[in-house]
């Protein structure tokens, strides 16, 4: 299946995933208004969901602001800390949950993340007839999920396209 313009359209964001990539491989932050142009390339969009994790800090809140202005629906939770000062703030089962629920109203599904994880999610989404589209960063994105996917999308192939110059304000 290839992409047109009648094509309904959800995009699912791994913020976490996008910010350590980036911070990691760029020392940069995300520009998830490139992302979700790139994302939609003028089909339907549906849904676009940004999914995050909230640490406490107040600056976050400008950040998660910012998303919902580009278009995001924003689906925060909290950091969890264990015993032992343990930390852990994943969305894995609710992304996965949330692009099983869609996949009957959409064409196509856009995963923004290079998560490993998610290769049978898109093997399940293709079985159910939808086409699958990763965006990530090919240095730090699964094998797996590359070749799972119909098409991917590697940020590092331009990343000026994908990033903020600069210490811009968005902090995920």
């Amino acid at each position: 299946m290839a992409q047109h313009k009648n094509q309904r359209v959800g995009v699912f964001v791994d913020v976490q995933n996008m910010y350590y990539s980036a911070k990691h491989l760029h020392s940069s932050k995300v520009n998830y208004g490139a992302i979700l142009k790139e994302a939609v390339k003028q089909r339907q969009l549906i849904r676009a969901i940004a999914y995050v994790v909230r640490s406490g800090e107040e600056d976050k809140k400008v950040f998660f602001e910012s998303l919902e202005r580009i278009g995001f629906e924003v689906k925060a939770k909290d950091l969890q800390t264990f015993y032992g000062g343990a930390k852990k703030g994943d969305w894995d089962i609710g992304i996965a949950m949330d692009i099983m629920r869609m996949a009957a109203k959409l064409d196509v599904v856009v995963l923004v993340s290079g998560d490993g994880d998610f290769q049978d999610l898109l093997e399940h989404s293709s079985a159910l007839g939808c086409r699958t589209e990763v965006i990530a960063f090919g240095k730090a994105a699964s094998l797996k999920l590359k070749n799972q996917a119909d098409l991917f999308i590697d940020m590092d192939a331009n990343p000026r396209k994908y990033l903020i110059a600069g210490r811009g304000r968005q902090d995920g």
